[in-house]
């Protein structure tokens, strides 16, 4: 059973990028909830639940997030880097869409723990062909199920295969290192 909620967090310094991204997944499900916001500082605070993103009915943890790399005020890598500091935040799939092609920042955003990574198309029609398989991979992919927080729920793995891994448990989250 799929447990996302098609809560997605476009983040991106260009509010243009952001607007393009947000109209393309509306078209593809016009009931997703996407939070749109300018920097990787504000990804984290979102995902934290700190200050105006406290009221999780209204800011639902995110199914996914779609973050550009290179914004000021936080960018891709901080993000990426908070969520890995983070064990039990890290079924958070982060796709890292950006116009950067240079193979150390590829290379970095996977090491950080980048789901995949997309170097931003020009075209319009690119960008929203990109989105659009983007938008079905993502809603055809099994997920753990989550508490409002984005924790993962615990389950009874034992004797399962997954018995013999420790479980990342509910804590204080880390800050941000910058």
């Amino acid at each position: 059973m799929k447990a996302q909620k098609f809560t997605v967090l476009v983040v991106d310094d260009s509010e243009d990028d952001r607007f393009f991204i947000e109209r393309s997944l509306h078209q593809l499900k016009p009931d997703y909830r996407i939070i749109g916001l300018a920097s990787g500082n504000e990804a984290i605070a979102y995902i934290r639940g700190d200050g105006q993103y406290a009221d999780r009915e209204m800011f639902q943890f995110p199914s996914y997030v779609i973050t550009d790399l290179k914004m000021p005020d936080g960018d891709g890598f901080e993000l990426l880097d908070f969520i890995k500091q983070n064990p039990a935040l890290s079924i958070i799939p982060v796709v890292m869409l950006s116009a950067s092609q240079d193979t150390d920042d590829i290379r970095q955003a996977y090491l950080l723990g980048a789901s995949c990574y997309f170097a931003k198309p020009s075209a319009p029609q690119e960008m929203s062909d990109l989105i659009k398989r983007i938008h079905d991979y993502w809603s055809a992919c099994e997920v753990p199920a989550v508490d409002q927080d984005g924790y993962a729920l615990i389950t009874d793995s034992g004797g399962k295969l997954s018995d013999r891994y420790a479980k990342p448990r509910r804590g204080p989250l880390k800050p941000a290192q910058h």
